[in-house]
């Protein structure tokens, strides 16, 4: 099970996107890189074991919680190696692919692998169309004023706010993972689902072990929650400049080419290298979902093609800053919340005409 690659239907690859296909394969941009994986392995790896040993070496201090940023930080750009393993960009063998995947995603990181990449191939079919894209779909934002009417009591409140619980929502993403990994390992809906259990469990048993181990109750717990909070926020600051802000599509929408399917609903980040390794590549949202299976190191020189390209085919190519990125987001978000009526009686009065 992996996230699905570029289309290889004759369909999809011919015209416009068959053109650009072949100017970025002839710049040998589509070749896998494993020496860049493997030192970027060894790296974050390495650096894990380090937080690890310093984490145990403190022992049982309030000077811990200085150590939970890094560990979201590691955990974060770990969880972004399983993203690039999943979409084979690492390696073309499938049953390693899996396997690799599962011990990342499950074992390392606590996020189930099978569900995240199910969820994640149908954000890649259909990015930003609603109905279809989970991320579209989220409940913790609404994204167009008919999501938002049909939301009610308190989630209701939340979307009128939304802009300005936006920060503080992304807190809960690592929550939502942990949530989602539990349910669908309770329910068995993955292909592996003995071994992705097994090494769940795993993870979260050592995970706590330690914990308590080290640190006194109220410190765990303390570390606990501030470690989840800063994940969610990353991750969330991560993937939310790919779509947020950008066009949505809805059920009705027209089926379109997949060159502008992919093109037109993303987002690039214009940023400089430190931003983009914090993205884990990331901010170059619009040539990943062109090429997913495309690695990291690639992703820039593509860019250049694709953007020219774009051009020349006159299909609009969205880039922006990071701090205009977050305005552009909340901005959608204010005007989505804006829409929701501020009191009960306003809404039984929209409802009654």
């Amino acid at each position: 099970m992996t996230v699905q690659d570029t289309p290889s239907t004759g369909t999809a690859r011919r015209g416009e996107f068959a053109e650009l296909y072949r100017r970025v394969a002839e710049a040998g941009l589509l070749r896998r890189r494993p020496l860049y994986y493997a030192c970027r392995s060894a790296g974050l790896f390495a650096a894990l074991a380090g937080l690890l040993a310093w984490f145990v070496a403190l022992g049982a201090s309030w000077w811990q919680l200085g150590l939970a940023p890094l560990f979201a930080l590691a955990l974060g750009q770990l969880a972004l190696l399983g993203h690039d393993v999943a979409h084979r960009a690492v390696f073309a063998d499938r049953r390693t692919t899996d396997l690799v995947g599962i011990v990342l995603g499950n074992l390392v990181v606590g996020m189930s692998y099978g569900w995240w990449v199910d969820d994640h191939n149908r954000h890649h079919a259909h990015p930003n169309h609603e109905g279809r894209d989970p991320a579209a779909d989220a409940i913790l934002f609404a994204r167009t004023a008919e999501q938002a009417d049909r939301a009610r009591g308190l989630r209701r409140l939340m979307a009128r706010y939304q802009a300005e619980l936006f920060f503080p929502l992304l807190s809960l993403q690592a929550l939502g993972l942990l949530v989602a990994t539990g349910l669908t390992l309770t329910r068995g809906t993955v292909r592996h689902p003995v071994l992705e259990r097994t090494l769940a469990a795993l993870h979260y048993v050592l995970a706590a072990a330690l914990t308590v181990l080290v640190l006194a109750p109220l410190q765990a717990l303390a570390f606990t929650a501030l470690f989840g909070a800063l994940l969610g926020v990353y991750l969330g600051c991560i993937f939310a400049p790919n779509h947020k802000g950008m066009p949505l599509t809805g059920p009705g929408a027209q089926r379109t080419d997949f060159l502008r399917r992919q093109v037109l609903p993303s987002r690039n980040l214009r940023a400089g290298r430190f931003v983009h390794f914090l993205f884990g590549g990331l901010g170059h949202q619009i040539e990943h979902h062109l090429f997913p299976a495309m690695p990291v190191p690639a992703l820039l020189p593509a860019s250049r093609i694709v953007r020219a390209y774009c051009a020349e085919i006159g299909v609009p190519y969205a880039e922006a800053g990071l701090t205009a990125c977050f305005r552009e987001i909340l901005r959608d978000l204010r005007a989505v919340g804006r829409s929701v009526p501020a009191r009960p009686e306003a809404v039984a009065a929209e409802a009654a005409r």
